[in-house]
């Protein structure tokens, strides 16, 4: 009952909604494109306990470890970005959709979805609520729940993760991206480096500054006489937050520590009025009706 609830009330905010298997970027024998049934999703969240719960140690609740599927509430109300590769014959162990091997995901909320139903996720760990109601004329898009198979962790599918992002972004107008973005780990003095890095070189300026919740976060301060090769620090963060910087992101003040996903969590903030123009050479202009090719 609940689920058909949340899945109307998807349908009634939705007014501008997204067609199922629509293709938002391709590159090389990669293909990046919107979840198109039920089956669909499931292998996203195949993808994700792969990389979550089997790679990276997250501790599994009994039903998840049983379904060896990462799922939850908000899977039911986003949509969900799947980076394919086509395959002649599986291999071993391979996610398929038909003839291609899932290799990558993202999952996407708006805001219009997200108060018609639950919310925001990213609301539980940092205090969102205020910013967006200081920007009203703004249109928000949640993005999380990120992942990419190991082989697959190179610059161009992120590039391609990113691609299909914009274009989702351009497709609803929409303007300011946000989520958390996760550092492997929970162990904070191993962490205070890139933490303090973050938060002295990209902490989001007063209108967009985001706190974690007080009582869930961690406020790691910089230091100015700690040493830091900055080069090092930049080049060690993961590559999803790396691409985020270079494409001109905020970060929120704090962090969460994620004990279930063995992470420690910081905000990204990604107003599209801070993305520096050069990109749009490449992906395309923020007025521009993205092309499904």
């Amino acid at each position: 009952m609940m689920q058909s609830l949340i899945m109307q009330k998807r349908e009634d905010a939705a007014s501008n909604p997204t067609p199922p298997g629509m293709i938002l970027g391709r590159k090389g024998n990669l293909e990046v494109r919107l979840c198109r049934s039920r089956a669909e999703l499931a292998a996203a969240q195949s993808l994700r306990y792969r990389v979550f719960y089997e790679e990276r140690s997250a501790r599994a609740a009994p039903e998840i470890a049983a379904s060896r599927r990462d799922s939850d509430a908000f899977d039911d109300i986003c949509d969900h970005l799947l980076v394919v590769a086509p395959l002649g014959a599986a291999p071993e162990g391979a996610i398929m959709v038909e003839d291609c091997e899932v290799v990558g995901t993202y999952r996407l909320l708006r805001q219009d979805v997200a108060e018609a139903t639950l919310g925001f996720y990213t609301q539980d760990e940092f205090d969102i609520a205020p910013l967006i109601a200081s920007k009203p004329d703004l249109r928000f898009l949640e993005v999380g729940r990120s992942c990419v198979l190991k082989p697959y962790r190179t610059r161009p599918v992120v590039e391609l993760l990113w691609q299909g992002i914009w274009n989702y972004v351009r497709l609803h107008r929409l303007d300011v991206m946000l989520g958390c973005a996760s550092l492997e780990g929970t162990d904070l003095e191993a962490l205070r480096q890139p933490l303090s890095f973050l938060q002295r070189q990209f902490r989001a300026p007063a209108e967009w500054r985001v706190r974690a919740r007080p009582e869930r976060g961690v406020f790691i301060e910089a230091r100015d006489d700690e040493p830091v090769d900055e080069r090092a620090v930049m080049r060690a963060l993961p590559p999803l937050i790396k691409g985020y910087l270079r494409l001109g992101a905020y970060i929120g003040e704090g962090a969460f520590i994620d004990h279930q996903f063995n992470t420690v969590d910081v905000l990204i903030i990604l107003p599209v009025s801070a993305i520096n123009s050069r990109y749009f050479s490449h992906f395309g202009a923020p007025g521009e009706a993205p092309v499904s090719t």
